[in-house]
């Protein structure tokens, strides 16, 4: 049985606890205590590796119990003037920044795919005794930073370095934030992280966060690595690794559907997601739709209703990144791709796309239906990043169960009923 994940808002907006009227039981208790009883309840089995991460978790929950919560910063007459930004990039006053000595130590815990890190983490975000916390798959919170940046320019257009006031705004509505999913791959996000959780962890923000890779490997062997560097000895100065590697992927031996992941990429399977296509339209026309976001748009030549279908070199072929590929997931619950190739060393950075690409749907919860020349765990198996595609893998067999199939199917009814009202 999966030591289980916790459901996907639908929102795709931040897990957040702004509950004032009292501790939840969860809160009272603690992670550690409700890990075992969910043990004894048999929703999940018992795990040695979990339950030292969870210990390591107790530790934190009992530590943020002692913290004194700080309350909301009220707007002030300059930002209920002229609007939050214009005001907040006025107002960069703050409380001094506490010693590191007297600052809590977050936690980035890593380890192989499926060990049931995601799990640990939301399980001590349920219980973690204060009230302002957010929790968020790292993806989405950068794609807020990009489009939170890109609005405090065009506000002020004289700003020389937004990023202050950024952190400002999200230290004063946050005092923990859960990372869910902390990869780097993309330079913008490399250079503006340094900055951005040097601020965070000085106005006391406290963050724990999953991860597929060690904290000296974040962003190595790519074009400014090196400037990244000073941020990894951040990480390390500010956070406890922990590994959890549990020898189970509990991702795997779920039932499967043997028509979300078609193989060969051949004319049969072309025709059977033609009619998956037409199925998950639900009566809708075929028409093109271009996506608008932070300046950009994408256009989407195959759309109908909650479904849109790309040939996988239309897709991943082209240079898109994180945020082309959450306007997509957000727009679209089901997506169709036709023709996924096998790939190699010559292919890395379609492949690097390509992680991208399902790490949006997944953290979405969207459907995918797919064409391809190989099961996944056989797409990509040399080749610079070939090791981190087994996370890859990994989602994309779990994006073929029967649970996630029954979930996302509902999820995609709703949004075409909401978008036909």
């Amino acid at each position: 049985m999966l030591a289980e994940r916790a459901p996907k808002p639908l929102s795709g907006k931040l897990m957040t606890d702004m509950n004032t009227s009292g501790a939840s039981a969860a809160t009272a208790q603690g992670p550690l205590a409700v890990y075992r009883q969910r043990i004894a309840a048999g929703d999940i089995k018992s795990d040695p590796d979990q339950a030292r991460v969870v210990e390591r978790l107790d530790q934190l929950w009992r530590e943020l119990a002692t913290m004194r919560a700080r309350a909301p910063q009220a707007a002030s007459p300059a930002s209920r003037s002229g609007g939050f930004l214009a005001g907040l990039a006025r107002k960069l006053m703050s409380q001094p920044a506490q010693p590191t000595q007297d600052r809590l130590r977050g936690l980035y815990i890593v380890g192989r795919v499926g060990r049931g890190k995601t799990m640990v983490m939301d399980l001590f975000f349920s219980c973690a005794p204060v009230r302002l916390k957010e929790r968020i798959h790292f993806l989405r919170f950068m794609q807020d930073v990009h489009q939170k940046l890109h609005a405090l320019k065009a506000a002020n257009p004289g700003m020389a370095d937004p990023i202050p006031p950024l952190a400002k705004a999200i230290a004063a509505r946050v005092q923990l934030l859960c990372f869910d999913e902390f990869q780097v791959n993309d330079i913008a996000d490399a250079m503006i992280l340094g900055r951005l959780f040097e601020a965070l962890f000085a106005d006391g923000v406290v963050i724990v966060a999953t991860s597929n890779t060690e904290p000296s490997q974040l962003f190595q062997n790519r074009p400014g690595a090196d400037a990244f560097k000073p941020f990894i000895a951040i990480i390390r100065r500010e956070m406890d690794t922990i590994e959890l590697d549990s020898p189970r992927d509990y991702r795997r031996g779920r039932e499967q559907d043997r028509q979300t992941w078609l193989v060969p990429a051949d004319a049969q399977a072309h025709a059977t997601l033609d009619r998956i296509f037409v199925h998950q339209a639900c009566g809708a026309n075929l028409q093109p739709v271009t996506l608008e976001f932070i300046g950009r748009s994408f256009e989407v030549e195959q759309a109908a209703g909650p479904v849109c279908r790309f040939d996988f070199n239309s897709l991943c072929g082209k240079p898109l990144g994180p945020n082309d590929y959450l306007a997509l997931a957000r727009r679209f619950p089901v997506v169709v791709i036709d023709n996924i190739p096998c790939m190699g060393q010559d292919e890395a950075n379609l492949a690097r796309r390509f992680i991208t690409l399902i790490d949006a749907l997944y953290d979405n919860g969207n459907l995918l239906f797919a064409s391809a020349a190989a099961t996944p765990d056989k797409l990509f198996t040399e080749g610079e990043g070939s090791d981190a595609f087994a996370r890859t893998a990994s989602r994309l067999a779990e994006m073929g169960s029967e649970s996630w199939l029954e979930h996302g199917a509902q999820a995609a009814q709703a949004a075409h009923s909401l978008a036909r009202a």
